[in-house]
């Protein structure tokens, strides 16, 4: 899935691949609340690390708590202008279903709040490629 508001866009800069974490309870999703907005739990991987690896990596310096994932539901690109590094970027983002385990076993990072976002609230997302995948989300587990 690709999300541009151009249709044609030359790209300067590629920001790294973000592995994304979509975790489910009582048909709720966590997210991440910043100062900069709201955003799926996750970031870039690191030299040598699985997919796995890094989302059990950055859920839990994000967020404090140890995952198990489940299943990878997509892919997708967005195409933007940055208007921090003043150049077109795209950001692509690999999406996956975990679970929590336990207790957190950290906190969070400092500017990092948990939150649970209902399906009525996934537009909040700053990413419309994570807006995607949450929608997929409940609409795949939670039809009702």
């Amino acid at each position: 899935m690709i999300f541009s508001n151009q249709s044609e866009m030359m790209i300067q800069s590629a920001s790294e691949k973000d592995l994304l974490v979509l975790a489910q309870m009582n048909k709720r999703l966590i997210v991440v609340k910043t100062s900069t907005g709201y955003f799926l739990p996750g970031g870039g991987i690191e030299e040598n690390e699985t997919h796995e690896e890094c989302l059990k990596r950055e859920f839990l310096e994000e967020l404090g708590y140890v995952i198990k994932i489940i299943e990878f539901i997509g892919r997708a690109k967005r195409y933007f202008y940055s208007t921090q590094l003043n150049e077109n970027m795209v950001s692509e983002g690999f999406f996956y279903i975990a679970e929590l385990i336990g207790e957190p076993q950290n906190p969070p990072e400092y500017d990092h709040q948990l939150v649970w976002l209902k399906r009525d609230e996934v537009n909040l997302l700053f990413h419309t490629h994570q807006v995607w995948a949450a929608e997929k989300v409940f609409n795949q587990n939670f039809n009702n």
